[in-house]
């Protein structure tokens, strides 16, 4: 597509709700699946849909962030003006008319950089979250925003009443046209004829550039504007009569994949973080990361193969229903339902059940882990048990949410 369109992520999230493994990184950079971090899913669906002219705009805890990019994200070793991924913190670029300030909101965040934008003169700008698991063929939204002739067209994605108080809300006419947008509504409007389902934005936009660059420019000079695209710029844009059209992500179609694409996770909490990665290690998982027509990419590294060792009595080095990646050694032990990043070690008569491993962890020998999500370079003691004492573990300073799921965090030494 060259610059026809731009692609900018919004990959600045604090995360304060998967605390504490954002305790030392941003969200986007949280490790998800084995080998990824959650930032890639929306590189990839980038990457996959021919969109190949990429800002990265950061702000909290971005050095993790920044190396995983910078080391793993490379188009090679020519420079072509329309390839490239490029990091941008916040640095304050409009600091004589805006003073002394950072990212105030997600819209914000494109004016302060509204700059690269017009280096690049695209006809459109595709601005999208770095912090969900799914996969979306961007192109396929990009035909339609231009077949109906979009100011804006917003992703969409129908969630359970009960949970869209936590979503842009929307109602659209019969031609998919939006008619009203509320941003996190106490008492969400449901989808006409179904009262138990709203039309819930995914925060993934496409906008025409000048109409952008009209918004924004608006939205900078408004007091009292909290310079969020839900909050702020998408309800004023609507008040202005700008055309905004619905994308229904159920019809947006992945080469490979059979059936609708229904799968979109806000990994915003403990207990999501934990309930995304079991969905990965289910006998036929409705997130499939094997299709091979839609490559899931990330940073390199250069592990050696996983190992499995010991095959005596009780002493036997098994993983079962789990994900293993390079570089771990199963020895003696037994995993089940479970995730291990790189070069985690599970010792002897040790057990590891539902529960995420992060990279360079070592369950000692005889240890028991179940319900748990342990952060990178903890060592868990021989003999030891996380996840079966929920009061014990609080007592050791683990964060346990309310299904119980224990965390232990990053670099965390046992007594």
């Amino acid at each position: 597509m060259g610059t026809r369109i731009l692609g900018m992520v919004l990959a600045g999230g604090q995360g304060t709700r998967l605390s504490p493994l954002t305790q030392r990184r941003s969200k986007p950079a949280v490790p998800f699946g084995s080998k990824f971090r959650i930032i890639d899913f929306a590189l990839n669906n980038f990457i996959n849909s021919g969109i190949y002219s990429i800002y990265v705009l950061t702000q909290f805890k971005a050095q993790s962030l920044t190396e995983h990019i910078q080391r793993g994200w490379r188009f090679g070793s020519v420079l072509l003006s329309d390839y490239f991924i490029t990091l941008v913190p916040a640095q304050m670029y409009l600091y004589e008319e805006l003073g002394p300030v950072w990212y105030r909101g997600t819209a914000d965040a494109i004016y302060q950089n509204m700059h690269l934008v017009e280096n690049h003169r695209p006809e459109h700008l595709a601005i999208f979250s770095g912090d969900h698991i799914y996969k979306m063929n961007v192109a396929h939204m990009l035909e339609q925003h231009e077949a109906q002739r979009a100011d804006i067209t917003i992703a969409a994605y129908p969630t359970p009443v009960a949970d869209a108080h936590r979503f842009g809300i929307m109602q659209v006419d019969e031609r998919g046209r939006v008619t009203e947008f509320q941003e996190k509504p106490k008492d969400p409007k449901p989808i006409p004829g179904r009262p138990d389902t709203a039309l819930a934005s995914m925060g993934n936009y496409i906008f025409r550039s000048k109409v952008l660059a009209e918004l924004l420019e608006i939205d900078a000079k408004t007091e009292g504007s909290q310079h969020d695209f839900g909050k702020d710029v998408l309800p004023r844009a609507l008040r202005d009569g700008y055309h905004i059209h619905a994308y229904d992500f159920a019809k947006n179609p992945i080469p490979g994949q059979a059936g609708p694409n229904t799968y979109w996770r806000d990994v915003g909490t403990l207990d999501a973080y934990h309930e995304a990665s079991m969905d990965l290690v289910s006998v036929n998982p409705e997130f499939d990361i094997f299709n091979a027509e839609w490559p899931l990419r990330t940073g390199s590294e250069f592990s050696p193969p996983a190992k499995f060792v010991h095959e005596s009595g009780e002493r036997v080095g098994r993983a079962l229903n789990s994900m293993v990646a390079g570089g771990c050694i199963i020895s003696g032990g037994v995993v089940r339902e479970s995730i291990l990043f790189r070069r985690a070690r599970v010792n002897s008569y040790a057990s590891v059940q539902r529960s995420v491993i992060f990279d360079e962890v070592d369950i000692g020998r005889h240890a028991q882990v179940k319900n748990a999500i342990i952060d990178k370079g903890v060592r868990v003691p021989p003999n030891t048990k996380v996840g079966f004492d929920l009061e014990a573990d609080r007592a050791r300073g683990f964060t346990v949410t309310e299904s119980g799921i224990v965390v232990v965090p990053k670099g965390y030494r046992f007594e």
